[in-house]
C-alpha cells in the first residue's frame, strides 16, 4: 500500500477548489485502486495527469496576464492573481502554489512511489 503521506497529498488535491474536474477524477481513481492490481497502473495516469497540469510559476504569470486570464476570471481578478504569482516568483517560487498545484508537486516529487 501507497505511503500514508503521499494518500493525503492526492486526498487534500481532491478536496482543492482549484483541481479542475477530470484530475479530480484522476486522484479518486487512484485513491480507489490502492491496495489492488491497479494501483501502479492508476498511480502512473495520476503522475501523467500532473505532469501536464502542475504548472510552473512562470506559466501561472502569463495566463493572468494574457486576455485569456481576463476572460476567465474578470481584469481584477486576474490582476490579484498575478500579483500573488509574482509575490511567489520574488520570493523564489518556481511553482504555483495554488490549492491544487501544491500537493500535486509534492506528490510529483514522490512520484516514483506510485509508478
Amino acid at each position: 500500500m501507497m505511503n500514508e503521506a503521499i494518500v493525503e497529498k492526492v486526498k487534500a488535491l481532491i478536496a482543492a477548489p482549484s483541481c479542475y474536474a477530470g484530475l479530480k477524477k484522476i486522484a479518486e481513481e487512484y485513491i480507489a485502486a490502492l491496495g489492488s492490481d491497479r494501483e501502479k497502473e492508476a498511480g502512473r495516469k495520476l503522475v501523467a495527469e500532473l505532469e501536464a497540469d502542475v504548472l510552473s510559476i512562470d506559466d501561472v504569470l502569463a495566463f493572468f496576464e494574457s486576455d485569456a486570464g481576463e476572460k476567465t476570471f474578470g481584469a481584477e481578478q486576474a490582476a490579484a492573481y498575478a500579483a500573488h504569482a509574482r509575490e511567489v516568483k520574488a520570493k523564489g517560487g518556481k511553482w504555483c502554489d495554488c490549492p491544487a498545484c501544491a500537493p500535486g508537486r509534492e506528490i510529483l516529487d514522490r512520484k516514483e512511489e506510485l509508478c
